[in-house]
């Protein structure tokens, strides 16, 4: 199994619904894209957060359902849409998960 975390940092002119309506898109992800196991988003309510305010974790069956999520045109949509409403940076980890 992978795991797949994602940070995003957006401008200050993003409100929280928009926020709110990225992290809706990215959780039905799950009902449109094969070889997803558990997927969330939400927004951070830490101030630990150094300006990443939303979060995302993905677990996948395999690396290849990885693989085919990211390109996917039902996964660049969403992308498309957390860069319209501001999206300035995201950073993201990805590991086996061993069992």
């Amino acid at each position: 199994m992978i795991e797949h975390i994602v940070l995003f940092k957006f401008k200050d002119e993003t409100t929280e619904a928009q926020k709110e309506e990225g992290a809706k898109r990215l959780r039905h992800l799950i009902h449109e894209l094969p070889g997803i196991l558990d997927i969330q988003a939400g927004r951070n309510y830490s101030t630990r957060g150094k300006g990443y305010s939303m979060a995302l974790t993905v677990r996948f069956q395999s690396k290849a359902d990885h693989e085919r999520y990211t390109p996917s045109p039902e996964h660049q949509a969403v992308v498309s849409y957390l860069k319209e409403i501001g999206l300035i940076d995201s950073l993201a980890v990805d590991f086996e998960i061993n069992k």
